[in-house]
């Protein structure tokens, strides 16, 4: 296995000569495997740690014996604790979301500030197969069911080629220590389903099916390669741009035809370049006869569907003035008539439901505070929601025209967490609770 790996190596060049590394290690045995290999091809790099305190003893008991290992074998060892649980709450997302988003982000953060080349991640050819069968299960189009790519910015994949029961027969051949994780052997994550349900029945199918599967799988990844070229290539003959607007004519020309130019796959591979999702596309698509006139957002971009042609533009600030706020003042003249105090919470307070005043805790709030315009991909936990919403479709829900959406003002923390969507609903994480002592109190003055 060491002479396939250093073949890998040399092969797709995912580690060049001179390059250090930061490995991700769990203290699981794909990890655990991966760090043996680059120990004895004499890669240079240090360890990266995740304590997601998700297992109580469990966790900290990875992280102690990842400690261990580097320290038995001369590697730096960095070490990161996240509140995964609250930081999923705050987000609106599932723990498996959280600490993919959690871990990442450190690890490039980590990398940059290391000066390191390279983070290297242990996913194997049996975690490709089930990336299949989840983005297949999810609808996903030739991009996702090609698989996870063997390098992907600074993230590379050494171990892309070896199957679990290959890397396990070489754990117990070399004698390599590894930490096992219950909860892989759970069902509650689609993933666990998938590897612990349906890869033994497809298994049954027939003999070498999973070796079919990791050859269809490359067979995908190849082709999709080519297709994004010849998608590149006919994006550029039918995509104009003058520096500012890119657009694209709905119909042929000269020839009068039915219908619009646009089949929605190429629709969809220029807008989801700006962010546009697959439902905001088919949307896109089905208007383009008939919505002349409608304008669809991503966080990044305008698309407007114009007579003849569809123009995308990217979206400039709405913010025409930012005021801060300090904790000492009282009113707000200009552009809102807006005062605000705090008050101590005693037994005969009453929440003040009406439209014109906020009542938020004021020990969860850290001054100054911004009064603002919206911005594209401003979210929020509306009052009374849980989890969030982008601000957009708060807007759509309330039915706000443009010239509402474009005035209302927006009063956040300096942070960028939206407190109040002033005049319209607060945040559900600043409310008044049966614990809070004291109470901001923000009044637009009629």
């Amino acid at each position: 296995m060491l002479d396939r790996f250093q073949a890998y190596i040399n092969r797709y060049n995912p580690i060049a000569e001179g390059e250090k590394v930061v490995l991700a290690l769990s203290g699981g045995i794909d990890s655990m495997v991966l760090a043996d290999l680059l120990l004895k091809s004499k890669v240079d790099f240090v360890v990266a740690h995740c304590n997601f305190h998700l297992r109580g003893e469990e966790s900290d008991g990875d992280e102690r014996f990842v400690c261990d290992f580097a320290e038995r074998n001369g590697i730096q060892c960095f070490v990161k604790h996240f509140d995964t649980e609250k930081y999923a709450a705050g987000q609106g997302i599932s723990i498996e979301m959280a600490a993919r988003d959690l871990r990442y982000a450190w690890f490039e953060e980590l990398r940059q500030q290391l000066g390191y080349d390279k983070i290297a991640v242990a996913h194997h050819a049996d975690d490709q197969a089930e990336t299949f069968f989840i983005n297949l299960l999810r609808g996903a189009g030739l991009n996702g069911l090609k698989g996870m790519r063997p390098q992907n910015g600074a993230i590379i994949r050494p171990l892309l080629w070896a199957s679990r029961e290959e890397i396990h027969q070489y754990a117990v051949e070399n004698q390599i220590l590894w930490r096992d994780d219950h909860t892989n052997a759970e069902n509650l994550y689609l993933r666990n389903k998938i590897r612990n349900q349906l890869m033994p029945v497809f298994d049954e199918l027939q003999p070498e099916a999973r070796q079919g599967l990791y050859k269809s799988l490359a067979h995908l990844f190849s082709e999709n390669e080519l297709y994004r070229e010849l998608v590149k290539e006919k994006l550029t003959k039918i995509v104009k741009s003058d520096g500012v607007v890119q657009s694209i004519q709905k119909a042929k020309a000269p020839e009068p035809v039915e219908g619009p130019m646009l089949s929605f796959q190429l629709l969809f591979e220029w807008l989801r370049q700006y962010g546009f999702n697959t439902d905001q596309c088919h949307f896109i698509f089905e208007a383009l006869e008939n919505g002349v006139g409608n304008k669809y957002y991503s966080p990044t971009h305008q698309l407007v569907i114009g007579r003849n042609e569809l123009q995308l533009s990217e979206i400039k600030s709405v913010v025409d003035e930012e005021i801060q706020i300090g904790a000492g003042e009282e009113c707000i003249k200009k552009p809102l008539p807006l005062r605000f105090s705090t008050i101590e919470k005693t037994a005969d307070f009453v929440i003040d439901k009406s439209s014109n005043v906020a009542m938020l805790d004021a020990d969860k709030i850290r001054f100054p505070l911004v009064l603002r315009h919206w911005r594209h991909g401003d979210r929020f936990h509306p009052l009374g929601m849980k989890g969030s919403k982008l601000l957009s479709n708060f807007f759509v829900d309330h039915r706000f025209t443009e010239s509402q959406k474009e005035s209302v003002w927006i009063l956040t923390t300096f942070e960028n967490e939206i407190l109040w969507v002033v005049g319209h609903r607060i945040d559900d994480r600043f409310k008044v609770t049966n614990s809070t002592k004291n109470v901001f109190v923000c009044t637009i003055a009629v």
